[in-house]
């Protein structure tokens, strides 16, 4: 078994960035003296992992690789200390004076090419297209409509960066009034949609075509000038099929990427534009490749997740590096995308739904130098930075209360330091059934839930600076009805034998209708949401806690609780081998995993038998993979037992501390841990493997997931290697 090479990871990835640096340096220097303005965008972003999708292909700026390929390219850097680079982005002087987006952000989005099919318009006002068959278009057009609403801080973030500092300037002083601008609400940033079916989208588009086509939109969209550019970026939505830049094809293991259109670098070369300097950036039809660019990463229902996170991704770094690169990039030439793309959801820095005015979006943090004390980290949201100027001042009207059915009117006063200002009026966490005058900031409605919200109201001005008030906001129900519902004492049940159960409640008030829900339920049963039946036949042996609830229309409740015990049947144990893909010689099939921990991994970590394993971290960074089946042990089988080869190797030296761990653990379906069987460490480190062995026979007639969880601290790598995995009865 081959060891990793031992990592002092931060400690190497500084003197490394101190020598890009100055090689940074040298380039923007020459460029100022005259160079031409193609040589330092080409010399900063020289790629030399070869696992980058923009290796030999530098044009394309803020890749968003396939998570697989994401996978590869952080095990070479590992293992090639020398060109890793230092945390935090550094401003790279602007090309053609133009570093980030620094006034109110508006993005074009085209749909490129006849492909697309009819045009219609959802009640959202998108454009809908017959030739869309997983909703991306009008998702898209609603996730920039959002950025900006509903008080959403992840565009914050970026606000933090700035035009107008040196080369190599790491942040903006609070005197600089070039930042990137936070969108101005409430209409997002999307400012147009052209569904250009003039001709067919190129099967294989090129960087150049797509550069035309972004020069085309400016046109159509009549941005003829340099200064209605300036703040514009142009979205190229390629159809279902096709492969810009060879997307979707073994060697396009990307999902998006963005560019100007004078970069010399475009494959089919730079593109002429008389109207200025046109960012534009490559859109394919990201579920074409499904869960290699986003679907369900965030949620397990998630079929468009990718296309929020990286689109999200490319525009974020569109407004920090909108000619790039002479906008904001680390010393490797990655930009704030980059630096956070595919980062496991929960974990620090993970991927996560941003909740705004128009929607909820999976979403990707991005990088922000002043984060984690001035060291850097992955934000999901930040502070609004804006330039020095107008101060807005909203008038809090103190905390509000009102009842279910009563329409209520709120005015919300505000005022602003400068004359001749308009200010725009936003919410968020409004009673339902409220809502606000984003022109007169009345807020008008009649309540239907009776709660109490946390309410805050905005101002903006056109120059986007803003001010706030807070308050809560209590709605009480109408009458104060009681619901009664009859305990129908504690239960029992056999596995596979049907139940069935009337719960019965009544209310104090006539006329009323009850709506009836459980909690706790045994696996197998469900509760008739108007009638009260629960029925089912059981399905795992186990004793649950349950809480049923009758609700009725005025949300006047009541419960009762009581225990339901679920016996095992009987009968003898057969002797089986339980688990599917043991020796994940089926590919990355049947378990649940992080991305690229089961695959073929030779010669780094070979498997115990056959080609296939699982690779748990190994990064030497903060980091944690998973690896987990769900098995069902028969409730005769009570000798189960549990077995697995394991090899750990590491690059930490010490003898008494465990920093990285691996455990193994037993939860039920509703995800809580029943057992944790055993942990592992860096303490563990052997050569080859060894064969690991625990009873299961406690869980007998029941169905339970089995989970690795590997995590790692902040340096030095230690992987953790699975294979042969079995759950024998007998």
């Amino acid at each position: 078994m081959r060891s990793h090479t031992p990592i002092r990871r931060w400690a190497v990835r500084g003197s490394a960035a101190a020598f890009t640096a100055v090689a940074l340096t040298a380039g923007m220097q020459a460029a100022l003296t005259g160079g031409a303005q193609a040589s330092p965008h080409q010399a900063a972003n020289r790629v030399v992992n070869p696992y980058s999708p923009a290796y030999h292909h530098a044009y394309r700026h803020g890749v968003v690789p396939t998570i697989a390929a994401q996978h590869r390219m952080l095990r070479w850097d590992r293992n090639h200390p020398r060109n890793a680079s230092a945390n935090d982005l550094n401003y790279g002087g602007g090309i053609d004076g133009i570093g980030v987006t620094n006034g109110p952000e508006r993005v074009y989005m085209v749909f490129y090419g006849s492909q697309w099919g009819t045009q219609g318009t959802n009640s959202n006002g998108d454009v809908t297209l017959s030739g869309d068959p997983s909703g991306q278009a009008p998702y898209q057009q609603e996730l920039y409509k959002g950025l900006g609403t509903g008080g959403e801080l992840w565009s914050g973030v970026m606000t933090q960066y700035c035009d107008g500092v040196a080369v190599n300037a790491q942040s903006c002083p609070a005197s600089n009034t070039h930042h990137v601008a936070y969108p101005a609400a409430p209409g997002g940033v999307l400012a147009g949609v052209w569904v250009d079916e003039n001709t067919a989208s190129p099967n294989q588009a090129t960087g150049h075509q797509l550069g035309v086509e972004a020069v085309n939109a400016a046109a159509h969209f009549g941005n003829t000038t340099a200064a209605s550019n300036r703040t514009a970026q142009y979205i190229i939505v390629s159809p279902r099929g096709t492969h810009p830049d060879g997307y979707n094809t073994p060697s396009g293991q990307f999902c998006a990427w963005h560019d100007w259109n004078g970069d010399t670098t475009l494959s089919g070369g730079a593109v002429t534009s008389p109207y200025g300097d046109i960012a534009f950036t490559n859109s394919p039809y990201i579920t074409d490749m499904g869960a290699s660019c986003g679907q369900d990463f965030v949620n397990s229902n998630g079929t468009l997740d990718g296309v929020s996170i990286v689109n999200g991704h490319e525009y974020a770094e569109t407004i920090t590096d909108q000619n790039p690169p002479g906008g904001w990039t680390d010393s490797s030439g990655a930009e704030n995308g980059d630096k956070c793309a595919w980062i496991t959801p929960g974990t620090p820095g993970g991927s996560f739904d941003l909740t705004d005015g128009h929607g909820t979006f999976a979403m990707q943090t991005t990088w922000a130098n002043d984060g984690s004390g001035g060291a850097g980290t992955c934000e999901a949201s930040h502070a609004i930075v804006t330039n020095p100027g107008n101060t807005v001042t909203v008038a809090n009207p103190g905390n509000q209360t009102g009842t279910v059915g009563t329409a209520v009117s709120l005015q919300i006063h505000a005022s602003d330091s400068a004359t001749g200002q308009t200010l725009t009026y936003s919410a968020t966490g409004l009673p339902a059934g409220l809502s606000i005058n984003s022109s007169s900031g009345l807020i008008s409605g009649t309540p239907t839930t009776a709660g109490t919200s946390s309410v805050t109201v905005t101002a903006t001005d056109t120059t986007n600076a803003s001010g706030s008030a807070s308050f809560t906001w209590t709605i009480n129900p109408v009458g104060g009805n009681t619901v009664t519902v009859t305990n129908p004492g504690n239960q029992t049940g056999t596995v596979g034998t049907a139940v069935s159960l009337q719960i019965h409640a009544s209310d104090s008030a006539t006329g009323q209708t009850l709506t009836y829900s459980a909690t706790g339920l045994p696996a197998g049963l469900s509760i008739n949401s108007s009638t009260g039946l629960i029925s089912g036949t059981p399905t795992t042996a186990a004793t649950s806690s349950v809480t049923v609830t009758a609700t009725d229309t005025t949300n006047a409740s009541g419960s009762a609780s009581f225990t339901w015990t679920i016996n095992p049947s009987s009968g003898g144990c057969t002797a089986s081998q339980l688990l599917r893909n043991p020796g994940f010689e089926s590919g990355n099939t049947i378990w649940s995993s992080t991305a690229g921990v089961i695959g073929q991994n030779g010669p780094f970590e070979p498997a115990h038998t056959g080609t296939w394993d699982a690779w748990l971290d190994g990064y030497g960074t903060t980091h944690t993979d998973t690896l987990a089946q769900s098995v069902t042990i028969p409730a005769a089988c009570t000798n189960t037992t549990f077995s697995f080869w394991l090899h750990i190797d590491t690059a930490e030296t010490t003898t008494t501390t465990a920093y990285d761990k691996l455990k193994v653990q037993v939860l039920n379906s509703s995800g809580t841990v029943l057992s944790t069987l055993a942990t592992f460490s860096n303490l563990n480190h052997a050569s080859g493997y060894q064969q690991h062995t625990y009873s299961l026979g406690s869980f007998a007639g029941q169905t339970v997931r089995l989970k690795f969880t590997g995590t790692e601290d902040i340096s030095l790598q230690t992987s953790f290697v699975i294979d042969d995995t079995a759950v024998n009865t007998s």
